[in-house]
């Protein structure tokens, strides 16, 4: 895949790292953690400029987060609780527990849009619930835009740095990504357990 990203961050420029961005949020097998640090590369190479990769990232990023905002504002905030409420045993999840999620959301959704934005496997997840709850579009769209953008002039720089031996990073941060994925499956079967003992105590 880095060889495939290489090749179209250099035969489109910047307007190919900002499909690549935009393709990494709604279609995540093509993760940024490639796609930047081979971008930042063919900045050295002087293909490219490594400012010029870093707001082409960022607008990548920001563009391919608009869809999954608004496909969570599609299902709404009444529509996700009631789901909750219907398949509650296999979300580990009841609708009391997303009511209190949406409102805790609410009150903290700024820091956590902002954050997420540096979380292997939920960067591009974080939009979803951001629509959920109806957070204004703007303020949206400015911390997606200030933490994709730290986020690709991160991988941008180190790919940059690092030269040929760039695929590191990538390498570096997969690590990262097994590691959350391992965590989110143990907490979700440790629920989905706990869940149905709670269900079946309460019969």
């Amino acid at each position: 895949m880095t060889d495939w990203v290489a090749t179209i961050s250099n035969e489109m420029g910047y307007v190919g790292i900002v499909f690549l961005m935009f393709a990494e949020n709604v279609f995540p097998p093509i993760p940024s953690e490639v796609v930047m640090p081979a971008a930042g590369y063919s900045s050295e190479t002087g293909r490219l400029s490594l400012i010029g990769v870093i707001v082409a990232g960022m607008i990548g990023s920001v563009l391919g987060a608009i869809p999954l905002y608004y496909l969570g504002a599609w299902a709404g905030r009444e529509r996700v609780e009631r789901w909750a409420g219907r398949w509650g045993d296999w979300l580990t999840v009841s609708r009391s527990e997303m009511e209190r999620a949406n409102r805790w959301f609410e009150d903290h959704g700024g820091k956590v849009v902002f954050l997420c934005r540096f979380v292997p496997g939920v960067r591009s997840l974080i939009s979803i619930p951001a629509g959920v709850v109806g957070m204004p579009m703007p303020r949206f769209l400015l911390l997606t835009a200030l933490g994709t953008g730290i986020w690709a002039a991160g991988l941008a720089w180190a790919g940059s740095k690092l030269g040929e031996e760039h695929e590191v990073v990538s390498d570096t941060i997969d690590y990262a990504l097994y590691a959350v994925i391992g965590i989110g499956v143990v907490v979700y079967v440790t629920r989905l357990i706990a869940k149905r003992k709670e269900r079946r105590a309460t019969r």
